[in-house]
């Protein structure tokens, strides 16, 4: 069984985020990058893979040289093999007509994707590849189980869980739940060692329409300072609830 692990290379949510350019471009001076923790979740899932099936993992991004410590370290956690494709990811059609074209070269048997990255949480990717390829697909999977050709799968929907049946080739939306927090793997000093001998391949993007652009990011407002009030200042509360906060 092959599987294609889709990497996106976001900010860590500890990072200060700013941006240049009148707050049309995202300023990437100073930020730590990490796995986008969905697809975290999904690349560990398909080492559970390797682990019991004998699969192969094939990692892939669409990024620029500043993208490969992120695909060192997935090759530390398991990965066989990483791609690269040379180009700046500008919008989630971009990405996904590159990663269709990886899989078509690759014949992946699974593709586990996040559901949604952590930056732009435009959730788009994954079904748009489906679309390109027509492939089956999964959104918002927490579990998988494969035999053979078939496929076992229970999705979150509002409400509960479904559980599907399907076949390969899949595409699936991963999330929380394809195994927890507790199960991510830390990278130990023999899989850095390991991950440097193993191959990254940097392949060069196909023509593919670029369809939308970042017109302008607005940083949230910064919460106002807390204004306490005497707990027998009753009217004075009643004041600030409907003149300032405007909830009543």
């Amino acid at each position: 069984m092959k599987i294609l692990v889709c990497i996106s290379h976001v900010p860590d949510t500890t990072s200060k985020i700013n941006f240049t350019n009148d707050d049309s471009q995202f300023d990437a001076n100073g930020v730590q990058f990490v796995i986008n923790p969905n697809d975290e979740y999904g690349l560990t899932r398909a080492v559970w893979f390797q682990e019991q099936q004998g699969a192969t993992i094939t990692v892939a991004t669409v990024g620029g040289p500043e993208t490969e410590p992120t695909l060192r370290k997935a090759l530390a956690i398991g990965a066989n093999d990483a791609i690269r494709v040379n180009a700046h990811p500008t919008d989630s059609f971009f990405v996904a007509k590159q990663l269709a074209e990886v899989i078509k070269n690759g014949t992946y048997d699974i593709i586990i994707a996040g559901k949604e990255s952590l930056d732009y949480n435009g959730g788009m990717v994954p079904g748009m590849i489906a679309g390109i390829l027509g492939y089956n697909f999964l959104n918002s999977c927490t579990d998988i189980i494969v035999d053979g050709n078939n496929v076992k799968a229970i999705r979150e929907i509002d409400g509960g869980r479904e559980t599907v049946s399907t076949t390969l080739p899949l595409i699936i939306g991963g999330q929380k739940g394809l195994v927890e927090e507790k199960d991510l793997r830390i990278p130990n000093m023999r899989g850095i060692m390991t991950a440097r001998t193993k191959t990254l391949t940097v392949v060069e993007p196909v023509d593919a329409s670029i369809n939308t652009k970042a017109v302008k990011f607005e940083k949230p407002a910064p919460k106002s300072a807390v204004k306490l009030v005497a707990a027998d200042n009753l009217d004075e509360l009643i004041n600030l609830l409907h003149n300032e906060a405007k909830v009543i």
